[in-house]
């Protein structure tokens, strides 16, 4: 099997393993079981990316799969602290992306409406969160992956997939927060987290690595 096929297999495991480990959450399992399987997800999406990778960009996409992967697992086994902090290193390097590929001859209204996203999104998450005391560290947070999702609308990647993609991901993000706060004990929102990230993670890295191949 050549890289291309590899890379194929790779993005089917990581749909496999993100789809999937929602059915984990009715099972009988341990910690480290359970946070491997929901590593898979993003974790196969970080070997579709290397695997696809054929330049500087292929490889920031690469490394923000696997930190978004490190991110999941850490969450559980390191705290809300340590997994956000690799989340939003994660953002980072999603934004030296997009800056490495921004469309041309941007007009001042697109940078208009890049620019009202990032302040919006952290004002939402700071009010969101019952726990005051964590609000100031969430709304940083949140300025990190609302910038990210502004530079990829205003990218050269496909809108469909990577700006859409970027935006699932701030809103499951954003519905984190609220799970902190008004919308605590409701059932529904585990399932609309985990969905619109994973769903998010996968259009980014098929968007991004598609995009570059075409360059090659």
């Amino acid at each position: 099997m050549d890289r291309k096929g590899w890379a194929r297999l790779a993005l089917a495991a990581a749909v496999v393993g993100g789809v999937s480990y929602v059915a984990s959450w009715g099972l009988p399992l341990s910690q480290p079981m359970s946070l491997a399987w929901k590593g898979t997800g993003v974790g196969f999406l970080t070997l579709y990316a290397a695997l696809r990778a054929r330049s500087v960009d292929g490889w920031l996409l690469t490394a923000a799969m696997g930190l978004g992967a490190a991110g999941d697992v850490l969450l559980g086994a390191a705290g809300q602290t340590v997994g956000g902090a690799v989340f939003l290193a994660g953002h980072l390097v999603a934004m030296a992306l997009y800056l490495r590929n921004l469309r041309p001859a941007l007009s001042g209204a697109a940078w208009f409406h890049a620019a009202w996203l990032p302040p919006i999104a952290a004002g939402i998450a700071f009010v969101l969160p019952a726990d005051r005391a964590a609000a100031p560290g969430i709304a940083i947070y949140a300025l990190g992956g609302a910038a990210a999702t502004a530079l990829a609308w205003i990218s050269r990647f496909p809108r469909g997939r990577v700006a859409v993609g970027s935006t699932l991901f701030l809103v499951s993000d954003e519905l984190i927060f609220a799970r902190m706060g008004p919308l605590h004990d409701q059932p529904w929102v585990g399932f609309a987290v985990w969905g619109l990230y994973f769903a998010g993670q996968a259009l980014i890295a098929v968007g991004v690595a598609n995009a570059l191949r075409a360059d090659v």
